[in-house]
């Protein structure tokens, strides 16, 4: 729980923003955590899950894995347990079988959002973004929000060159929509993000045991 303390004061700001868009008409509750897994960096997601606090979602990045299905399961299973949501990326197929919460949406496939929504109505569809075009056409084609990356310097092998806080920030304006943070974001780097405009913070580091 150590590792994810740093983000319990953010939640409180998300919820507020998130109760906000729900004023004006947002028909999804937005979590203000994202903790995206990776085979990689977190080989260990369900210890992981068992930590983080209620509110949360999981984004479970499979990546084509042999044991998808099984993993997916056991994560829905502590997600119910510890009242936090499930998001299946990029794989709509692997969310409905498991009944998972929704799906993350890889920048290519963005498109799919709408139609995916109108085939779950219930679904959380985020997608990633690494543009204000990318943003901008996300949500216009009926993503809940966009998760945008890089934000700081990642770990990450498919992190492109750090956009900053103040780019973020601009960006968040400029789409109109919710916007998540991800990228080396941790303990410190989030507290330069508490005036960005965002909806919430995800991270893949910043979680593990």
């Amino acid at each position: 729980m150590a590792r994810t303390a740093w983000f319990l004061g953010r939640r409180a700001q998300a919820r507020k923003g998130a109760r906000k868009e729900a004023r004006n008409g947002a028909r999804t509750r937005l979590p203000p955590l994202l903790f995206f897994t990776d085979p990689a960096r977190t080989p260990d997601p369900e210890a992981i899950a068992r930590r983080l606090p209620p509110g949360t979602a999981v984004v479970f990045r499979a990546f084509g894995a042999a044991d998808a299905e099984a993993r997916g399961a056991r994560l829905l299973a502590i997600a119910r347990e510890r009242r936090l949501s499930l998001l299946i990326g990029a794989d709509a197929d692997l969310a409905a079988r498991l009944g998972a919460d929704g799906v993350h949406l890889p920048e290519r496939s963005a498109h799919r959002a709408r139609r995916l929504k109108a085939a779950h109505p219930g679904w959380i569809v985020t997608a990633a973004a690494h543009s204000p075009m990318a943003a901008r056409r996300a949500l216009a084609a009926g993503a809940d929000a966009v998760v945008v990356s890089a934000v700081f310097p990642s770990r990450s092998a498919s992190a492109g060159a750090p956009i900053g806080p103040v780019r973020l920030a601009m960006l968040a304006r400029q789409v109109r929509g919710p916007v998540y943070a991800l990228g080396g974001v941790d303990n410190k780097t989030a507290r330069r993000l508490k005036d960005a405009g965002l909806v919430g913070l995800a991270a893949v580091d910043a979680f593990r045991t």
